[in-house]
């Protein structure tokens, strides 16, 4: 009986159908160029270390605010360091940020989406009223508020992000719960006698797992912009480590002076995040069941 039920369930699940969904994923060229950059800006982040560029902690009093040239192809900052080296471990700071505070955010939110669209009851008035709460703070103020409570680095900064990012998640996997657990393979294994944990991990886990990836990855943009403004406001990354945020507060006071100092982390944010929503829209019509 659970074979058959596994097979109806497996019908349904956006996981078996990978082929398809990359298939799909290869003629959205709007996906590809958000697949592109975001490959582009992981690629230097993890290749930072190994790149033969200079030490982005290095100061040069003779190079101050230096506009681009052969020698700091993006130019130098307010003490002589090299722009281009900062941007790129800048981008270590950033991305890690990103998938960080959404693996927070998603493994407190799924488990208690999970739980309150179950079970219902008493579980999911008390879940659902807190992640009320939780949603009526905006997601930025929330993150500012905690990243102060917690202390200024870049560890307590992920903690916080995330945790402002978990009711979305508590959100969307409730309400995809609620509508799988209607299905008739749920109904079935609940007549055959399975457990609630053997339900959930075999039923209705793998069914809501196509819309978490795709807000988890719309969810990093965000997370991302919220790392660089936590920075800009001295709650993030902490000089003298390199961060777009810290680089764009700095550069706040030289843009008449040196606007370069502006562009590029500015740049920066705009495009890994620009490549983070195309990629999460990709994903999303990929996986959606619906579309052929």
């Amino acid at each position: 009986m659970t074979d058959v039920l596994d097979n109806e369930a497996n019908d349904l699940l956006p996981a078996r159908s990978g082929n398809r969904a990359w298939k799909k994923l290869k003629h959205n060229r709007s996906a590809l160029l958000g697949l592109i950059l975001v490959s582009f800006f992981i690629v230097a982040a993890l290749a930072a270390p190994i790149l033969p560029i200079a030490d982005p902690a290095a100061t040069s009093w003779s190079a101050i605010r230096k506009a681009p040239s052969a020698a700091h192809w993006l130019g130098t900052d307010e003490i002589g360091r090299d722009i281009l080296s900062r941007m790129i471990w800048g981008a270590r700071a950033s991305l890690m940020a990103g998938v960080v505070s959404v693996i927070v955010a998603t493994i407190i939110g799924v488990p208690l989406g999970l739980l309150s669209g179950y079970f219902g009851g008493w579980i999911d008035q008390v879940i659902s009223r807190i992640t009320d709460a939780l949603l009526a703070t905006p997601f930025l103020i929330l993150a500012i508020a905690l990243a102060a409570f917690l202390g200024p680095n870049l560890t307590n900064a992920m903690i916080a992000i995330g945790l402002s990012a978990m009711p979305k998640f508590v959100r969307l996997t409730r309400g995809q719960v609620l509508s799988v657990k209607t299905e008739d393979y749920v109904e079935g294994a609940r007549a055959v006698g399975l457990a609630d944990f053997s339900i959930i991990s075999r039923y209705i886990l793998p069914n809501v797992f196509a819309p978490v990836l795709v807000q988890a990855t719309l969810t990093v943009a965000t997370a991302i912009i919220a790392e660089a403004s936590l920075s800009f406001l001295g709650l993030g990354q902490q000089p003298p480590d390199p961060s777009w945020g810290s680089m764009l507060n700095v550069a706040k006071n030289f843009l008449t002076q040196a606007p370069w100092m502006a562009w590029w982390p500015g740049a920066a944010i705009f495009l890994v995040v620009l490549g983070f929503n195309l990629l999460g829209d990709g994903l999303r019509d990929a996986l959606d069941p619906r579309e052929g």
